[in-house]
């Protein structure tokens, strides 16, 4: 993936001057498909996604303002003085916030969440008085917008039709309202200039108190709106806010209007129902693993729906902070993501979701049948660093395994949901012409032509690639089969067999037990083999290249474990040797190779599922799952890779990938023991050891 932005591109923190905030993972992000807010670990909002999952991010990345005003005093909730507690409801998309301020004697309990169905986000605050007697409390929420990305040309109003204020440019329109026990509308609001001359924004307006009201402001713009609360003594008061996003003015109050019918709160519980059954929906016997990681399962899913877009697009990641470092997002549909994620959503019974991706697939697809760089969610396409053009010679700006793993994936979903309709309108643009293409693009030898790594650092003919496009082939062959192709089908898997047996006369060297992770052609016609130690090769079992418990395979794996282990009281598994993207340590190189990842170490836990034989041998894989565990944030969120010394996150967060990969090693899990605990029941007790193994 995308791991070299700041070296290929140039960018740094500092160029962001005061405006650059530190990198903060978006811990509780809630959504629909269609809205994505996020949040980050001191409970401000980040990010506001909308029409599209990942595009266009109205607030980019800048601090949406959340403070309390009680009795004279103030305080914004990521000030020093706030207890927080950042959560979400079991198996649902709305948050269990709780803040707590000594000083201002005011407890807060919050429950966030975007409509399942329509594009409303809504907060609901309630206040509680510390101190026993009456308080009069002021809560400000403060909107740093700049409509679809670009402050220019901005607008915001008090709409005295709706009782809320209504930031709009060209045809996006944000309300933002609200509404207590005893009023509907904002009490007070302020809107006016940002980052214009000395003006910081109408968030400062707010530290008395008092809003302004000012009624528009045009430009570079911001606002804030105040709710006014009475609390009796130890009592409690509650507000609830909400943004509607709309293409027009009508459709703000038709959306307020909606509210208004059917109430805030019942719209709210109906979206924390929907989540539940979804979430839940599958019979899955979750009880060979302990309650917590069952729950991480859960809360892996619901992270992941947030990240994909209801067009079909499978976001890597929405957190905008990257941008600071990297003068970009992870804000895009990779057909490798995709693909593998789509992976997990077929394990996890979610077929809508993996359908969509799918025909997401077949329109952006190029019609020779392989896949470019990476995609917006709308479908276009997307930045890429891969050149055109080297050394003179023209050249495709691809990486090949993203176009097999769509084949492979596609595969495995028609394995488990067998829909032979939707598979026939699929079958020649992402099976028959990918695997045609396949079959095109090799070298001499019968491997892939070279093309960039999964990592998107070099370019060569990689292990990964190898394994991914060997898994495509026989994917394609099976189809061909089902379709009655023979023909077909015996040409595609007679090049999936002759890519392994090229495979292992080319890329593995028995005197080291290891396969090669990149081979780069020389001008004699064989290649120069690259031995860093990398993660990826669990590629080679994952695909059907080679057997789990191939000894070359396992050969390969026990040294990957025993160089690639992080040997910190962090743990976990490094990506490769001497990883350099977003380094922490740079001196003892053989305790700590690189960062831990959460994919990476999730991939060798993987590789022990799929090889054992024994109930005691699955049970080696469980510290693994307890490890990511103990890296997610009390929501439940996983990063994309960890500080080694203080497991801080570091990159992205969350990372679609590392949900999705949690996922897939929890469900391989539980089918493995599935199996392996009905053929051990099966044996006569007669022939078991004392432990319970059979003899």
């Amino acid at each position: 993936m995308r791991r070299h932005y700041a070296d290929q591109i140039g960018w740094t923190a500092h160029r962001f001057g005061k405006e650059c905030h530190p990198q903060m993972p978006r811990n509780i992000p809630i959504g629909n498909g269609e809205m994505l807010v996020a949040f980050d670990d001191l409970y401000r909002i980040r990010d506001l996604y909308w029409p599209h999952v990942g595009v266009p991010n109205h607030t980019c990345g800048h601090l949406q303002r959340f403070g309390v005003w009680a009795d004279g005093q103030f305080s914004w909730v990521d000030s020093p003085g706030w207890e927080r507690d950042l959560r979400y409801k079991s198996d649902t998309l709305v948050t269990e916030v709780r803040l707590r301020n000594e000083r201002l004697g005011v407890e807060l309990i919050c429950h966030d969440a975007v409509d399942y169905w329509s594009p409303v986000y809504f907060r609901k605050i309630a206040v509680t008085d510390l101190f026993g007697r009456p308080r009069d409390v002021r809560i400000f929420l403060h909107q740093d917008i700049s409509v679809g990305e670009s402050p220019v040309g901005d607008t915001v109003n008090f709409d005295p039709n709706t009782g809320g204020l209504v930031h709009y440019k060209d045809d996006t329109y944000f309300l933002f309202n609200g509404c207590s026990t005893r009023t509907w509308g904002v009490d007070t609001w302020a809107t006016g200039q940002k980052r214009i001359n000395e003006a910081e924004g109408t968030w400062r307006d707010a530290e008395d108190g008092m809003l302004s009201r000012n009624a528009i402001s045009q430009g570079s713009v911001d606002s804030t709106v105040g709710f006014l609360l009475s609390l009796p003594p130890s009592g409690t008061a509650t507000v609830v806010s909400w943004i509607a996003a709309g293409r027009d003015y009508e459709t703000l109050k038709q959306l307020n209007a909606k509210v208004r019918l059917k109430s805030a709160q019942r719209m709210m519980d109906r979206t924390e129902a929907y989540w539940r059954l979804w979430a839940c929906k599958e019979p899955v016997d979750y009880s060979p693993l302990p309650g917590h990681l069952r729950d991480l399962f859960i809360r892996s899913a619901l992270v992941v729906r947030t990240q994909i877009d209801n067009k079909g697009a499978i976001i890597a990641a929405n957190d905008y902070d990257i941008t600071h470092f990297a003068g970009d997002t992870y804000s895009y549909m990779w057909p490798r993501d995709g693909a593998l994620v789509a992976h997990a959503l077929v394990l996890a019974g979610q077929s809508e979701l993996s359908r969509n991706f799918f025909l997401f697939c077949r329109k952006v697809i190029e019609p020779d049948g392989y896949f470019l760089h990476k995609y917006n969610p709308t479908g276009t396409f997307a930045s890429s660093w891969h050149p055109w053009i080297i050394d003179g010679r023209k050249t495709l700006p691809i990486q090949q395994d993203e176009t097999s793993l769509v084949v492979w994936a596609l595969r495995r979903h028609f394995d488990v949901f067998r829909d032979v309709e939707f598979i026939k309108d699929l079958y020649n643009p992402l099976v028959v012409d990918p695997c045609n293409w396949i079959m095109s693009y090799r070298d001499p030898n019968g491997l892939p032509s070279p093309s960039w790594d999964l990592w998107e650092e070099r370019r060569g003919t990689h292990l990964f690639t190898v394994a991914a496009t060997i898994g495509a082939l026989h994917a394609g062959s099976r189809f061909a089969q089902d379709m009655g192709a023979l023909d077909r089908a015996a040409e595609f898997g007679e090049a999936a067999e002759q890519m392994r047996h090229a495979l292992l006369r080319h890329m593995w060297d028995p005197g080291r037990g290891l396969f090669a992770r990149c081979a780069t052609s020389n001008d004699d016609g064989g290649y120069h083999l690259d031995f860093t130690l990398d993660s990826s090769a669990v590629s080679l079992a994952l695909f059907g290249a080679l057997d789990a418990d191939d000894p070359r395979v396992v050969s390969h794996m026990e040294t990957l474990r025993e160089r690639l282990t992080v040997r910190t009281p962090i743990g976990g598994i490094a990506r490769y040797e001497r990883d350099q993207y977003h380094r922490v340590e740079h001196h003892d190189l053989e305790s700590v190779p690189g960062n831990p990842w959460v994919v990476c170490t999730l991939w060798y836990a993987l590789w022990l599922v799929m090889k054992a034989t024994t109930l005691d041998e699955l049970r080696q894989a469980l510290p693994y799952l307890e490890w990511t565990l103990a890296r997610a944030t009390p929501a439940g969120v996983l990063a994309e890779q960890y500080d080694p010394h203080t497991g801080a996150p570091i990159s992205v967060s969350p990372l679609t990938w590392s949900h999705a990969t949690y996922m897939t090693t929890v469900m391989k899990y539980l089918d493995k023991h599935r199996r392996l605990a009905a053929k051990e029941s099966a044996v006569p007790s007669s022939v078991r050891s004392p432990n319970g193994e059979s003899t």
